[in-house]
Order: C-alpha cells, then structure tokens, then sequence
C-alpha cells in the first residue's frame, strides 16, 4: 500500500505558485517543496489543515490510497 499526495495536482488546479503557498500557509518553502515531491513520510495534521484551507479543499483532494497489487 502507499500514501500519495496530490499537492502538486490541488495546487496547479487552483494556479498557486509554491511560493504563495508556504506564504499563506506559513511553512518554510524547502519543506513544502518536499510535500509537493512526495518526499516526506508524514504529514502533520496541522500543516494538513492549513494547507486545506488555504486551498479550500478536503485532505482527499491532496492524499490519495493506493492499495498493494
């Protein structure tokens, strides 16, 4: 099973540059480049919960559940 996040995606959708985003958000922008890379093994709710409503979305919308096959 893996855990894919789908910020990149809610982000293009939404047309917020990385840099608005750990702006608005308050996270340092090498941190959030991270998240957007998949390159972190956890999330903290409250980044989650800010990055949602920065982006006015669910956290389905920036993680998605891949099951084995």
């Amino acid at each position: 099973m893996a855990i894919i996040l789908r910020l990149d995606r809610v982000m293009a959708d939404r047309k917020i540059s990385l840099k608005d985003l750990s702006e608005q958000v308050g996270i340092a922008n090498v941190n959030l480049s991270k998240i957007k890379t998949g390159k972190v093994s956890a999330i903290r709710f409250s980044t989650l919960n800010a990055l949602c409503q920065v982006l006015e979305c669910q956290p389905g919308d920036i993680l998605e559940y891949t099951p084995d096959e």
